[in-house]
């Protein structure tokens, strides 16, 4: 599949039914466009099967909670949806983005309480997130924009408004040659790339930043667990920046980038070693048991 992600052929789900992939549309005063009252999710489907394809679903509904957005299906009917999208489109292997967001209704300011609760799922073929960085490593940019304090935003939500510096960071990040940009947090701890988790190997042992004020991503999860299955130590902490010199390894974790080896940070250089290489090839058989 390629082209505008807005004319293809192809069926996306909205509220409770497949509809033509060019007829799903909202309206320009949909609530969500002007105030980003919008969580989402990103999932992949392998080999017909959308790994951990409900804790996706259940976090969805957690988000919504975080935004005070009651989003109006349980877990397994959003289940039931994206198994349906990719019925209607044949496809076993695709990336799977669930969407709810507060439609157009009778509110137009801030506040939105009349407004309905929406809910889309779409997919697509999708390959690798960095490309060939997957082998040789990507190659991150430091931001200069920084993760905000769980006090000014909700920090759990897989919430659109949250990845607006994102956005901005890699695209900064790209106009220098790069795959990505890695954030520090509102305190100036190593935080994480603008969507994927990070990790570090040192003399052995794995460092992860503290998710603490960024989500705690489903395959940071799964990684940190297959770490501790094959007894690598993991010390979950507060990272500072200029421990980046002493680190011999990186790697990024999400659903899109899965495991994705890192080459340099900023003037800092890692090998793509044995341990990142391990983690890479077992996430890739897991995912697909």
């Amino acid at each position: 599949m390629a082209g505008a992600y807005n004319d293809r052929d192809g069926k996306i789900w909205m509220d409770g039914q497949l509809v033509d992939w060019r007829s799903a549309n909202v309206h320009i005063l949909t609530h969500a466009l002007h105030y980003a009252s919008s969580v989402f999710e990103g999932e992949r489907c392998y080999d017909g099967k959308i790994f951990l394809g409900h804790e996706h679903s259940k976090r969805l509904l957690k988000s919504g909670e975080l935004l005070d957005m009651q989003i109006p299906y349980t877990a397994e009917e959003i289940d039931a949806a994206k198994d349906a999208v990719l019925k209607a489109n044949g496809w076993t292997n695709a990336y799977v983005r669930a969407l709810a967001w507060r439609g157009a209704g009778e509110d137009m300011g801030v506040a939105s309480k009349r407004n309905p609760v929406r809910l889309a799922v779409a997919a697509w073929e999708w390959g690798n997130y960095y490309g060939d960085a997957k082998m040789k490593g990507a190659k991150l940019d430091i931001a200069k924009w920084k993760r905000p304090s769980p006090e000014t935003a909700p920090s759990q939500a897989k919430a659109a408004g949250l990845y607006m510096i994102c956005t901005m960071s890699k695209h900064a990040a790209e106009a220098k040659g790069c795959s990505d940009a890695m954030m520090f947090d509102y305190r100036g701890y190593v935080a994480e790339a603008t969507g994927a988790n990070i990790f570090f190997v040192k003399d052995g042992e794995v460092h992860t930043p503290l998710p603490d004020c960024f989500l705690n991503g489903l395959t940071r999860q799964t990684v940190i667990g297959m770490l501790k299955d094959r007894q690598v130590k993991v010390h979950e902490r507060h990272i500072m920046p200029e421990e980046l010199e002493t680190f011999q390894q990186c790697w990024l974790t999400g659903t899109a980038a899965e495991v994705t080896p890192v080459g340099q940070i900023g003037d800092y250089n890692f090998e793509v070693g044995a341990l990142t290489r391990e983690i890479a090839t077992a996430y890739e058989k897991l995912v697909r048991e």
